[in-house]
């Protein structure tokens, strides 16, 4: 008789599998001091109180689409500290410390996905670059913000997370929404990239709802994460392909929306992607309108503003200039003082 050869019936398409370390390693490798937990929980309550309206100050949310060089993330938020220092009375500025970046297609993922920005996928090198960069900016008493994409991800760094958001293209996604239900941080969830404002709405009922699913814990098991719910999950409006919306209409309509579901109807509106084109130089007109809007006590709680040391974006290389956006083009520093000067003036 002759021996059939059988396939495997799982990893057909698996090349390899690399082991890394656990979260509570790495958080045991790269502690938080009690310097950087003090940042987190202000930053954490300012969030919170401004957008429940209880404290009346605006919440910026400022930096890089995305970090590809922590030494430069590093100088900007040096830079960023003095000037949410010099406005705090009036702004509660978050740095965007984005270390994931969602594809439409396929390109480079993010700083933790290939820190070397060279296909090598050194995963285990980009989860400790992120938290070291994320303790040192965090000790300079920043808080910090990111977009959580994979589920796994949040055990490493969460707790330096004094805001996060959900992206357009995951705002659908159950797994995501689940996980907003359990962040410890208020998590903004932006409308589909459609510019279909219903499905935020819908996930921020379901995020603010408790849930019990399959994930990992803190020592890189299989558990069953069972939460309470987040209450301070929000609308980030971001615009989309059926145009923008951080127009004055569009801010009421959508705070209407969020009412009729019985939500608060307060909303953060990023000045960027949708809303300007994915044009940095549009930036400034729509943070402009909006500073009109926070100045006639519109319902906009927030503004989100992507900016790095140096203007535009460029393309990964051997030439590349130093704080200059690898993805989503970004306004530069001098003029994301003069616009935090604009917000921090509309909200006097």
């Amino acid at each position: 008789m002759t021996a059939v050869l059988r396939r495997p019936l799982d990893g057909a398409r698996t090349a390899a599998v690399t082991p890394l370390p656990s979260p509570a390693l790495l958080r045991h490798e790269l502690p938080a001091s009690d310097v950087v937990a003090d940042a987190v929980h202000r930053g954490r309550d300012g969030a919170e109180a401004i957008l429940r309206g209880d404290d009346d100050r605006l919440l910026v949310v400022v930096g890089p689409c995305s970090i590809h060089d922590a030494d430069a993330a590093r100088e900007y938020g040096a830079r960023l500290a003095e000037r949410a220092a010099a406005h705090a009375d009036r702004l509660h500025v978050v740095m965007r410390t984005y270390f994931e970046k969602p594809r439409s297609t396929v390109g480079w993922k993010g700083l933790i996905n290939d820190p070397g920005l060279d296909g090598t996928f050194d995963v285990a090198r980009g989860l400790r670059t992120a938290r070291s960069l994320m303790l040192d900016l965090a000790a300079t008493g920043l808080p910090l913000g990111c977009e959580f994409l994979d589920p796994i991800t949040p055990q490493y760094l969460a707790d330096l997370v004094s805001w996060g958001s959900i992206g357009a293209r995951t705002a659908a996604s159950q797994v995501h929404r689940q996980l907003a239900s359990g962040l410890s941080m208020p998590i903004g969830i932006k409308n589909g990239t459609d510019g279909d404002v219903g499905v935020a709405v819908d996930a921020i009922g379901a995020a603010a709802a408790p849930h019990a699913f399959m994930g990992v814990t803190a020592e890189g098991l299989a558990g069953l994460i069972t939460t309470t719910g987040n209450a301070d999950a929000h609308l980030i409006l971001r615009g989309g392909s059926s145009g923008t919306n951080y127009d004055e209409a569009s801010v009421a309509a959508a705070a209407a929306a969020l009412e009729a579901a019985g939500r608060r109807g307060r909303v953060v509106v990023d000045a960027s992607h949708g809303n300007s084109g994915k044009d940095h130089r549009r930036q400034p007109a729509v943070v402009a309108d909006l500073a009109r809007q926070v100045a006639q006590g519109g319902p906009v709680a927030g503004v989100m503003i992507e900016s790095f040391l140096a203007e535009g974006r460029q393309e990964i290389g051997p030439d590349m200039v130093r704080g200059r956006s690898v993805t989503d083009s970004c306004v530069g520093w001098e003029t994301t003082v003069e616009l935090l000067d604009l917000l921090a003036a509309a909200r006097r």
